[in-house]
């Protein structure tokens, strides 16, 4: 059974403490009220932003969280704020921002320590840094959805890396959320890299347990509000089958952009134009990204059709002739024949291929993809 979240108590506006010492330009640090930890009181650090706003205007918001190693990051929540979002960013580890990658100053009013809490499985629930963040990016929304210059119900979300695996676990319980943006990160996580570091640390048994517990599986088919998922092809922790099984979990509609080459790091994943344009779309009412309508292979090409309210300017064939491990494929990226007019874009399809999908770019510079398919040399199309 999947651990169950007071979702009343958590969309109500936790108390609000200052914290002196850590302000940044442009965003107001704060700590805000979190869930107890083994008996005692909890708060979590944060920076929230707002853009300018007239009197009685409201902004959209924005939930950003963010990674292992990471912090609440001022300078993520003013990029977004000069979009015009409201923003805030929480630590979710019991730290403050400041120091260096893994090693953030704890503070006294600190929760569980990250990352995934692994050595945690022999506590209660509720004690377990996993419960904990989650708890936390509720929490974050609730904050954000009080402010009277922000609007409530038009709040997103998105996450890199563990914050990924956090925002698909928030998808599948947070109702009040309208998008959710997972960037490089997904369920299925006994199939990649983490399973072998985590077996390593805790044995099999263990972390068949934690699997049970915390992996983004047994949420993501709660999840209904849209989600745009942004990987790159050689991620070493989530790599393209892991990711595929997931975005095909949640009801709501989705959209996938699969980037060649894409690093796995904080800066990397705060960039992406199609977050943005994403969020303009829902929260704003702006164009939406190009969305795939369907794909195949026919005569040996490989075709897709898509629809798109901002001129498609690009097509590109991308396909890898390795086999083996994901993240060692090598990947070649080719121009694909665009039609933007009947919203197609196809390619002759190599005889080497051994997996390929097709991504579309608009004249924003936003990428989509459509799925990846994986080509069994047993079952080639001709």
């Amino acid at each position: 059974m999947t651990p169950r979240w007071n979702l009343d108590a958590l969309a109500r506006p936790p108390k609000i403490f200052p914290a002196p010492g850590l302000e940044a330009d442009g965003v107001r640090a704060i700590f805000y009220e979190g869930l107890p930890w083994k008996g005692r009181p909890t708060r979590v650090f944060a920076y929230v932003g707002l853009p300018p706003v007239g009197p009685g205007a409201k902004a959209p918001g924005m939930v950003l969280v963010h990674g292992g190693g990471g912090t609440a990051f001022a300078d993520w929540v003013r990029l977004w704020t000069a979009r015009g979002y409201a923003a805030i960013a929480m630590d979710t580890c019991g730290c403050t921002a400041g120091g260096e990658h893994m090693n953030r100053p704890r503070h006294e009013h600190g929760g569980p320590p990250g990352w995934g809490g692994y050595d945690q499985l022999d506590q209660p629930l509720e004690d377990q840094w996993m419960y904990h963040a989650v708890a936390d990016v509720l929490l974050a929304r609730a904050v954000l959805a009080a402010l009277p210059e922000v609007h409530a119900d038009r709040i997103g979300l998105t996450g890199i890396s563990w914050g990924g695996i956090l925002a698909c676990i928030v998808a599948g319980v947070d109702p009040h959320l309208r998008f959710v943006a997972p960037v490089y990160g997904c369920g299925f996580l006994d199939q990649g890299r983490l399973a072998t570091d985590l077996q390593s640390k805790i044995g099999p048994e263990a972390a068949g347990r934690w699997f049970d517990l915390w992996d983004p599986v047994h949420y993501l088919p709660r999840a209904s509000a849209p989600m745009l998922w942004i990987v790159g092809t050689n991620d070493p922790a989530f790599p393209l089958p892991a990711m595929q099984k997931s975005y095909r979990l949640p009801t709501g509609p989705r959209t996938l952009s699969i980037q060649v080459g894409m690093e796995h790091s904080q800066p990397a994943g705060a960039a992406p134009e199609e977050i943005r344009g994403f969020a303009d779309h829902v929260l704003k009412g702006g164009p939406p990204l190009a969305r795939f309508t369907g794909q195949g292979t026919e005569g040996g090409d490989a075709w897709a059709t898509f629809s798109a309210s901002v001129r498609a300017v690009r097509a590109e064939f991308n396909f890898t002739a390795d086999q083996g491990p994901w993240l060692d494929r090598a990947w070649r990226v080719r121009q694909a024949v665009l039609d933007p007019a009947a919203g197609r874009a196809s390619t002759a399809l190599p005889r080497e291929a051994t997996a390929f999908f097709l991504n579309v770019t608009d004249d924003r510079g936003c990428v989509t993809s459509t799925e990846h398919v994986a080509l069994d040399e047993c079952r080639r199309p001709d």
